[in-house]
């Protein structure tokens, strides 16, 4: 998700055409062999992260799942941002307390100077010299499962199985054009057309969804997987603001049965639901999207209680950890 730069218009629909993400990251890597320049070492990076940011909110799960905590930092930005981009208004003086800024846009600008492109979360910052590493979120929890091994705690689960990579990478193929950003199409679209498209296959989607997850608790495999967390962090902001803000509306997800279980499962899951905060979600959508919400104004409901109720998923077999262990209580 991206704060746009000071230089760039304001604005997230344009008009009479179709959403389209700029996926145009830094795609430097951090790995054991640190071919990149940057190699694995624990204390060394600090991720920069957003609660209300779905793309965010997977690696804030995974890095918990793993319990890389001890190995990587983590800066926690506020909900909304300025025209500059994310701010740490939530630390003492605004002012990030392991990399010393105010402005995500500063670490970027160590890196690359005057980078005009989005100013997104997640971001991994090199510590020492206070520059943007990688903001290419698909690769960085890749890049956790895989190259950050050494310091996974004791009974991590394995989120990437080499034996089901191709399968969890042609789900998740499919989850992000349709459901993951298929949402932002319908919300952003500038066109009664490309909306009408965008909702048409997010839906579709989500039937298909349904239906693979009747039968099993898991999207593949039996246990927790990557695809797991990637599809989760848009089923949690569904109902809270995709359903209105961003006309997602043929039903909500408490009126989808399956995938309302499913949801509910996973939140009740350590690692994820303790990694939600709907509050940030819902301020941070409402407030900062004012072409789509001109007020501002954050809607109270709906009621959220309902997260914690049975969803009866246990019965389909599968366990959350495989061989592994949940992570230690928050």
């Amino acid at each position: 998700m991206s704060a746009h730069g000071s230089s760039e218009n304001d604005s997230y629909v344009k008009p009479n055409q179709p959403y389209e993400r700029d996926t145009r990251y830094i795609e430097t890597r951090i790995t054991r062999d640190g071919a990149d320049g940057y190699p694995v070492e624990a204390g060394r990076y600090r991720l920069v992260v957003s609660y209300a940011c779905p793309w965010a909110n997977r690696t804030i799960i995974v890095r918990r799942l793993l319990g890389l905590e001890g190995a990587i930092s983590m800066g926690v930005c506020g909900p909304t941002h300025d025209k500059r981009s994310w701010t740490f208004d939530l630390d003492p003086g605004a002012v990030d307390p392991v990399l010393g800024i105010s402005h995500l846009q500063e670490a970027y600008f160590a890196r690359i100077p005057g980078y005009e492109k989005g100013i997104t979360v997640p971001a991994i910052v090199d510590v020492p010299s206070g520059a943007v590493v990688t903001n290419n979120f698909p690769q960085i929890t890749l890049d956790f499962e895989q190259e950050w091994v050494d310091f996974h705690r004791a009974g991590a689960p394995d989120l990437y199985p080499a034996d089901l990579r191709a399968e969890i990478d042609e789900v998740n193929a499919h989850v992000y054009r349709d459901v993951n950003n298929g949402v932002y199409r319908c919300g952003f679209a500038g066109s009664q057309e490309s909306y009408d498209a965008a909702y048409d296959q997010l839906f579709a989607r989500l039937d298909w969804l349904s239906e693979r997850l009747k039968d099993q608790r898991y999207l593949v495999g039996d246990t927790i997987t990557e695809a797991d967390v990637r599809l989760y962090t848009t089923l949690a902001r569904f109902d809270p603001v995709y359903h209105g803000h961003f006309k997602c509306n043929r039903e909500k997800l408490s009126e989808m049965p399956v995938l309302w279980a499913y949801a509910r499962d996973l939140y009740q899951t350590p690692g994820f639901g303790d990694s939600t905060n709907f509050a940030h979600i819902k301020s941070h959508y409402y407030e900062v999207h004012r072409d789509i919400n001109p007020s501002g104004i954050v809607p109270k409901g709906p009621d959220l209680a309902n997260w914690t109720t049975p969803h009866g998923r246990e019965q389909l077999g599968g366990s959350p950890f495989g061989k592994g262990t949940a992570p230690a209580a928050l």
